[in-house]
């Protein structure tokens, strides 16, 4: 990483509120350590405790489906080059039901595509997307790319998606991007330039 890393416990003489926050952000990692990401936010321990907050809430109270959410994830990731969240979110968009076809082609469509033309470019034809997982790719990338959302696109996702749901997908997509470009900037995991593979 471009700069080192906090330790992975708080020092002896640290506040007892910074304490605290290590004890909180390990709550939501267990039974895992504390990973790079956290690593390098608790250079600020302030930060990192409202990230670990922000980002929990997004993934563990929220009502999308899992697979929807890493879908989105996974998309945020290929469109900004974020290895480190591809390896870590794929195997998780198999485990929440996204088929390794459907993952396969997110991929695939690279960072140029938009997702979903509906021509069977977009993997309609092949079987491989669903119309709601098509919306949420498509909302994914104008999100991430071009951050205005058209009509259009927003309209597609309306009719596959309630408004609750809309919503967290909005929020998850956001707090990627974030999660993302602090990944990728300070290469935490040292996985930039490492490239994205399908997980076995």
């Amino acid at each position: 990483m471009r700069v080192p890393y906090a330790p992975s416990t708080p020092a002896p003489t640290a506040p007892t509120s910074t304490q605290e926050i290590y004890t909180r952000i390990a709550a939501r990692r267990a039974p895992r350590p504390l990973i790079p990401l956290d690593l390098a936010l608790l250079h600020n321990p302030s930060i990192a405790d409202g990230w670990n907050s922000l980002l929990g809430a997004i993934r563990s109270k929220s009502s999308l489906d899992p697979g929807l959410m890493e879908l989105a994830i996974c998309r945020v990731a290929v469109v900004n080059g974020a290895d480190y969240e591809w390896f870590a979110h794929s195997k998780l968009a198999l485990e929440g039901g996204v088929s390794r076809g459907a993952l396969g082609r997110v991929l695939e469509m690279g960072v140029g595509a938009v997702g979903g033309g509906g021509d069977g470019g977009d993997g309609v034809k092949e079987g491989l997307l669903s119309e709601v997982q098509l919306a949420v790719i498509g909302y994914t990338d104008a999100m991430t790319r071009e951050v205005k959302v058209s009509d259009a696109v927003f309209e597609r996702l309306r009719g596959v998606l309630g408004e609750t749901e809309i919503v967290e997908l909005t929020a998850t997509v956001a707090g990627y991007n974030c999660v993302s470009r602090f990944l990728v900037a300070l290469d935490v995991g040292e996985w930039n330039g490492r490239g994205m593979v399908l997980p076995e």
